[in-house]
């Protein structure tokens, strides 16, 4: 069985991505090496495992709040 990856966000270089399967989900925050391919030059920064999608569609609306209100103070 292959593992289904939503993006769920993205702000500039950085995105949000839900990867599901069966025994629950995976949030990971990424960012985009300068210069590189969307697909492959990725870091990623944070990873967190939930067992039920609500809790990291929270998780994910937090997250690209707390992203957006850091890009704007810069």
């Amino acid at each position: 069985m292959t593992d289904e990856q939503r993006q769920l966000w993205r702000v500039g270089t950085t995105e949000c991505v839900m990867i599901s399967c069966c025994s629950g989900a995976e949030l990971q925050l990424r960012t985009l090496r300068p210069g590189g391919d969307p697909a492959h030059d990725v870091d990623v920064v944070l990873r967190e495992l939930y067992p039920t999608k609500s809790d990291l569609y929270e998780r994910a609306r937090e997250l690209r709040a707390r992203h957006e209100q850091a890009t704007a103070s810069d």
